[in-house]
C-alpha cells in the first residue's frame, strides 16, 4: 500500500513527459492525459478507503527514515483531498477536450496540466514543509502557463499580477522554511510538531502568523486576496474552473495543517483566524453583489467562501474542523461546476456578462438547470450539499459561544443567494439588454457540446450525491477533523522506526 502513496505524484509527471514526446498528436496527448488521471483517480479512492480503516499510510523515498528523508504521509484529511481533487481535475480535462480554445489551440495544454495534477497531489501529501514550497512550485509554474494560455493583452496583464504575487508569496514562504530550521533544526512535519513545543511561546505565535500570512495568500484570505478576482476571470474557462476548485483550497489545506500540527493549543491565533474568516466572508460577497459579469460573481464567491472554511478552523473544535473539512469539499465540487457552468454560458451565449445574455432558461434549460443546482448548493439551501456543512459551523459556532461570527455567516449566505440570484435572472430569466460580444453558437440539444455537458453534469450529480450521503460524509471528516486535533497517530506513524 505504502507504494501506492506515490501514484498520484509520480503518474501525472510521467504522462506529462509522455504527452511532450507525443506532441504532434493531440489523440495521443488526449488518450494519456485521461488514462493518467483515471488511474490517479481510482488510486486516490483506495488510498481513501485503506487510511480510513487502517489508520495513516507513510511512504519514505529510498527508505530513508523521518526526518532525514522524503516522507509521504496520507492520513484521513489529505486523502479526502487528493480523492476529491482528482475527480475535479479529470472532469475538468474531459471538459477542456470538448471546448474549442485553450487544450485545441495549444499543444502543451495536456502536459502542463497533469503537472500542474502533479502538484497539486504532493501539496497533499507531502510530510514536510520544504517539499511543501517545491509542490507548491511545481503547481504554480504550471498555473503560470496555463493562466495566460491565448495570449490575450488582459490575461497577460492579469497573469502578471498573480505571478507577481506568487513570487512575493515564495519569498516569504522560503525565508519562513528558513527561520523555523534556523530554530528547530528539521523541516519535517511531525518532528516539527515536537521541536515547536520546545520553543520559547512568543517565538511560536510568531511562526503562526508567518505561515498563516504565507498560506493566507495563497488561499485569498482577507486581506491578501486582491490578486484572485482581477487572475481568474481572464483565463480560459477550464483553467478558471480547476483554479477556483483547488487551487486556493491547496492553501486552506496548508493552513489547516499547520495550524493544527505544529502548535500547541496555547499558541494557535483563534480569535486572529476567526477575525480574518469573518472580513474575508464580508469583503468577498460585497465584491461579488457589486460585479455584472459571472466569472467575477463566481471569482469574489471564491473568496467569501474561503472564509467558511477558515471559520471551522478558528473554532479549533471537532465539530469545527469537521464542518470545514466538509465544507471544503463541498465548495470544491459546486465552485468547480459553477465555473464549468460559466464557460457553458459564455460558449453558448457569446459572453459572460449580464447585460450581454439572457433567455438561456428557455434557449438552453439543460445549461440552466446545471447552474441552479450548485448555485443553490453553495447558498446553503436545503437539502444540497452546503446546507450540511454551514448547518454544522452554525452549530459549532454558537456551542463556542462564538455569536458575532456565526451571525455573520448567517448574512453572508443570505448575501450568496442574493449575488446567484442576480446570475440567474441576468443569464437565464431576463432577456439580454445589449447583443453579446461574440459569436453566439448553436445550442443543441444538450446546450452545448457533449464533452464540455457531460463533465458538468457528472459534477452536478455528484453535488447531488454529498448531499444523499451526508451522513457518512460527515462522520468521516469527524474522524478527520479528530485526527486533525489529535495528531500523536499522524506523529507516531512518521517517526516511528
Amino acid at each position: 500500500m505504502r507504494n501506492l502513496v506515490v501514484v498520484p505524484i509520480v503518474l501525472p509527471l510521467i504522462g506529462a513527459a509522455l504527452s511532450i514526446l507525443a506532441g504532434r498528436s493531440r489523440l495521443a496527448q488526449r488518450i494519456i492525459s485521461i488514462t493518467i488521471l483515471s488511474a490517479v483517480t481510482v488510486v486516490a479512492v483506495v488510498l481513501l478507503v485503506v487510511v480510513d480503516r487502517d489508520g495513516t499510510v507513510v511512504s519514505r523515498a529510498g527508505g530513508w527514515e523521518a526526518p532525514l528523508g522524503i516522507t509521504l504521509v496520507v492520513d484521513r484529511f489529505s486523502a479526502i483531498m487528493v480523492a476529491v481533487g482528482s475527480v475535479v481535475l479529470l472532469a475538468v480535462l474531459l471538459y477542456a477536450v470538448g471546448q474549442p480554445g485553450a487544450e485545441r489551440n495549444h499543444v502543451g495544454f495536456q502536459s502542463v496540466y497533469l503537472i500542474l495534477a502533479a502538484g497539486v497531489s504532493a501539496s497533499f501529501l507531502t510530510g514536510d514543509l520544504f517539499n511543501l514550497f517545491v509542490a507548491f512550485e511545481m503547481m504554480l509554474t504550471a498555473s503560470y502557463v496555463l493562466i495566460t494560455l491565448g495570449g490575450k493583452r488582459e490575461q497577460v496583464q492579469s497573469g502578471m499580477t498573480y505571478v507577481v504575487i506568487s513570487l512575493v508569496a515564495s519569498a516569504l514562504f522560503v525565508t519562513t522554511i528558513a527561520l523555523i530550521y534556523a530554530a528547530t533544526g528539521t523541516v519535517n512535519l511531525a518532528d516539527l510538531a515536537g521541536k515547536m513545543a520546545e520553543l520559547p511561546p512568543s517565538l511560536r505565535s510568531a511562526f503562526s502568523v508567518m505561515l498563516l500570512v504565507v498560506f493566507g495568500i495563497k488561499a485569498a484570505l482577507f486581506p491578501l486576496f486582491f490578486w484572485l478576482p482581477d487572475s481568474y476571470p481572464t483565463a480560459p474557462s477550464p483553467v478558471t474552473a480547476v483554479f477556483a476548485g483547488l487551487l486556493t483550497k491547496v492553501g486552506v489545506y496548508a493552513i489547516i495543517r499547520t495550524q493544527t500540527l505544529l502548535f500547541p493549543p496555547d499558541t494557535r491565533p483563534g480569535t486572529l483566524i476567526l477575525t480574518l474568516a469573518g472580513l474575508t466572508m464580508v469583503f468577498g460577497i460585497l465584491g461579488a453583489i457589486a460585479q455584472g459579469d459571472v466569472k467575477r460573481i463566481l471569482s469574489f464567491n471564491i473568496v467569501s467562501h474561503i472564509g467558511y472554511m477558515v471559520m471551522g478552523l478558528g473554532l479549533f473544535s471537532v465539530a469545527g474542523l469537521a464542518a470545514a473539512v466538509f465544507y471544503t469539499v463541498h465548495h470544491i465540487v459546486a465552485k468547480t461546476t459553477l465555473f464549468l457552468t460559466g464557460g457553458l454560458i459564455e460558449h453558448v451565449g457569446g459572453s459572460s456578462e449580464l447585460s450581454r445574455v439572457g433567455g438561456m432558461v428557455r434557449t438552453a434549460p439543460v445549461v440552466a438547470v446545471l447552474f441552479i443546482v450548485p448555485a443553490l448548493s453553495l447558498a446553503g439551501i436545503p437539502p444540497l450539499s452546503g446546507f450540511v456543512p454551514k448547518f454544522a459551523l452554525v452549530d459549532a459556532g454558537l456551542a463556542s459561544g462564538e455569536y458575532l461570527i456565526v451571525a455573520v455567516s448567517l448574512l453572508v449566505s443570505l448575501l450568496t443567494l442574493f449575488s446567484l440570484i442576480k446570475i440567474w435572472s441576468g443569464v437565464f430569466w431576463n432577456p439580454a439588454e445589449q447583443p453579446p460580444e461574440a459569436t453566439v453558437h448553436e445550442v443543441g440539444r444538450l446546450g452545448g457540446p457533449a464533452l464540455m455537458v457531460l463533465p458538468t453534469a457528472a459534477l452536478t450529480v455528484l453535488g447531488v450525491a454529498i448531499a444523499a450521503g451526508a451522513g457518512p460524509l460527515y462522520d468521516l471528516s469527524q474522524r478527520a477533523a479528530t485526527d486533525l486535533l489529535d495528531p500523536s497517530g499522524y506523529i507516531h506513524a512518521v517517526l516511528a522506526r
